[in-house]
């Protein structure tokens, strides 16, 4: 569509910028009907991670996320539609027409749109530049990004911006939250039930994050990531937001640690993080999983932790002394 309207509106258009596409829809695949079908199969479990996001196709969050994203955003029988529409896509006569700068990305493993397509493209757009990308993932928001959005910055305002990328590092408690055996529960309950729990939830974890003054960073698909400059607050909120899922019927798990963090935009990484999902995974329905590190900094805060042992957390090293909170 952005194709077309600027070789209808070239007046309209200053630039042009194309990324995972193609001309034709039908050589996306041999067999259309196959293709269609088996997404409509697996639409709503997450499972179309794999050729959409594959470098995110083993982290349970992600796969989570697209799942929600799937069930919340279309119906089996509108996204059959919507496949089946797509690839009736031909923009190939229009191409020639288009005159504006054109800037025309691609990863060389794409496995949803294959980069033959892609090239295929930019050879029909007269004096478009084409930039391929190492990676596998269909979604520009994974993968190389700095790179990428280097390219596209460049090509946009002249200039690529050269001050320094370091990255902003705070100290912070971090809470990851997820609801116990969701497959299973959204699977008895169906889609409706389901998606009116997953909004009272969402809902609660505002309330319950903003009242204990912390950062809801984002929702995970079927649980939560913020950041608080207080463990004690951390840990309460931890608590009071088990509690009050329970009363909804949603059993939560929760992991906390407290480390230096990175400021990505509106995201955040490191190690701090990995390692509250880690001690998150080694936690019991019903139960708030804290590291050492938290217990030592809420002490006299008159918050009480009983010892769960000594654990090898994924990609971490050494083993990790976690403690269950309550009040």
């Amino acid at each position: 569509m952005s194709a077309l309207f600027a070789a209808t509106y070239p007046k309209r258009v200053l630039q042009l910028i194309l990324f995972g596409g193609y001309a034709e829809g039908a050589k996306l695949s041999n067999d259309m009907e196959e293709r269609t079908a088996q997404r409509v199969k697996l639409w709503g479990t997450g499972a179309l991670i794999k050729t959409a996001w594959p470098s995110q196709a083993t982290n349970p969050d992600a796969i989570a996320q697209i799942a929600k994203f799937e069930r919340l955003s279309a119906s089996p029988g509108a996204i059959k539609a919507l496949s089946l529409l797509n690839a009736q896509i031909d923009v190939r006569p229009i191409l020639p027409s288009v005159q504006i700068p054109t800037l025309v990305l691609h990863r060389q493993g794409d496995v949803q749109v294959p980069i033959e397509l892609r090239r295929d493209l930019a050879a029909q757009i007269p004096n478009a530049k084409f930039i391929e990308y190492p990676g596998n993932d269909h979604a520009f928001w994974f993968g190389d990004t700095e790179t990428l959005f280097g390219d596209i910055e460049e090509f946009v305002t002249g200039h690529r911006d050269s001050s320094s990328t370091d990255l902003e590092r705070v100290l912070a408690t971090v809470l990851f939250t997820d609801i116990v055996d969701s497959t299973h529960s959204a699977a008895q309950l169906g889609g409706q039930r389901w998606h009116q729990l997953l909004d009272n939830h969402d809902q609660l974890a505002r309330q319950m994050v903003e009242k204990h003054r912390g950062n809801l960073v984002k929702s995970t698909g079927d649980g939560i990531l913020a950041t608080f400059d207080g463990p004690g607050r951390a840990v309460r909120c931890a608590l009071s937001f088990g509690t009050a899922a329970q009363k909804i019927g949603l059993p939560l798990r929760a992991g906390l640690h407290t480390g230096e963090i990175e400021l990505r935009g509106r995201d955040i990484g490191g190690i701090a993080v990995h390692a509250a999902a880690r001690v998150m995974a080694q936690s019991d329905s019903n139960e708030v999983l804290v590291s050492r590190v938290v217990t030592d900094l809420v002490a006299g805060a008159g918050l009480k932790f009983s010892e769960r042992g000594s654990f090898a957390l994924k990609g971490l090293p050494g083993r990790w002394d976690l403690f269950a909170a309550s009040v």
